[in-house]
């Protein structure tokens, strides 16, 4: 039984230590700075909690000993874990969408003896692991499109929105500059612009930019496509009402006040549901074609305790890639891209299977148009 630590003891904390506890293959601790989420941590399986601030000197010594640790606090804790990890000689992975912090995970897995495998969640993660899938089915390739939103069932509120995430991670990719390659040169785009609609199953959604969905694809795709976007989805009209909250009322400078006012304003929901919608086309055999997945993840339980999609999707990307590291089917030691996982190992292993269980039947190379 392998020993790891998950740091950060909110909404998806809970989920990945349940999901590696009811495995049976891992002895699970939760670090978290606060006693009171500590104390709220909903789990059914017997877990290991301990608080402790990541940035203490304590801290590296409680890792040793451990295989890995994952990091699914707030993003601006990822380099203090990343740290304490390397410090610990301990396997590392994040969720973080966070650019600047990536860079700096990236520079300490120079010569790591272990692994870092940041942005293990659903975007940044599992979208970038379906692009690539996508896009090795082509001789050469045009356009790599990819979508995500965690969107409530039940949409009730002028912004067409409940909490599904951290509010601190909304806010970041909401703020920070995107990045995306435009006629085959790297851009840095900004946060809300270039709004489209699109309809799926029925249902019409728009996506704009957001900051840190396409991990390391801009530097994996790099002269090879012609544009290379990652977008958010939401209902129509949200787009709107946050450009007039962050530019027009100047909360992207105050973001404290900004997180009060949604996480006092803005209900959480359970009842969500995450879009996966990824578009790529190309040439193959000199004939220009596309191919496109799209699946549809809900609520449900997990180990017997109500989930909502994003906690499912995130939590069981980052269980699976752990998985995978455990297995000895990802490299030891140094950076590790989430292109370098393959789609049919990660939707076979027995965490992946919480999103093929709920794909939509369009299968990557099922759709060419």
């Amino acid at each position: 039984m392998k020993r790891v630590a998950i740091v950060g003891a909110g909404k998806i904390g809970g989920v990945i230590a349940d999901l590696l506890a009811g495995s049976g293959d891992y002895e699970v601790e939760v670090f978290d700075a606060s006693a009171d989420n500590l104390e709220r941590l909903v789990t059914r399986r017997p877990v290991a909690r301990r608080r402790m601030d990541v940035r203490s000197e304590a801290f590296p010594e409680a890792l040793a000993g451990a295989f890995a640790v994952l990091n699914a606090a707030p993003y601006h804790a990822t380099t203090a874990v990343a740290r304490a990890a390397r410090r610990a000689g301990v396997h590392y992975l994040d969720l973080t969408e966070d650019v600047a912090s990536t860079r700096e995970v990236k520079a300490l897995a120079e010569g790591a003896p272990c692994a870092f495998i940041p942005q293990s969640g659903l975007a940044p993660g599992f979208i970038s692991i379906v692009a690539n899938d996508l896009a090795a089915q082509f001789d050469t390739l045009e356009d790599v499109r990819l979508r995500v939103g965690a969107l409530p069932q039940f949409p009730s509120n002028t912004l067409n929105y409940n909490i599904t995430w951290s509010t601190d991670g909304v806010i970041n990719e909401y703020c920070e500059p995107c990045e995306a390659i435009v006629d085959g040169r790297l851009r840095e785009t900004q946060a809300l612009e270039e709004r489209e609609e699109f309809s799926l199953d029925g249902v019409t959604y728009e996506a704009f930019n957001t900051s840190g969905g396409l991990g390391t694809l801009c530097e994996t795709l790099a002269g090879r496509v012609r544009n290379l976007n990652y977008r958010t989805i939401r209902y129509p009209g949200h787009a709107a009402i946050m450009k007039t909250l962050l530019h027009d009322l100047g909360l992207r400078d105050r973001r404290e006040l900004l997180k009060e006012i949604l996480e006092n304003a803005v209900p959480s929901t359970l009842q969500d549901v995450v879009v996966i919608f990824v578009t790529v086309s190309g040439r193959r055999h000199d004939a220009l074609v596309q191919v496109s997945y799209a699946n549809k993840v809900y609520s449900g339980p997990v180990e017997g305790v109500m989930r909502s999609g994003i906690q499912i999707t995130t939590a069981s990307a980052i269980c699976a890639v752990l998985d995978m590291l455990a297995a000895g089917d990802l490299p030891q030691s140094g950076f590790v891209r989430q292109e370098q996982i393959s789609l049919a190992a990660f939707l076979a292993n027995r965490f992946g299977r919480n999103y093929a269980a709920a794909d939509t039947g369009l299968q990557p190379g099922a759709r060419v148009a």
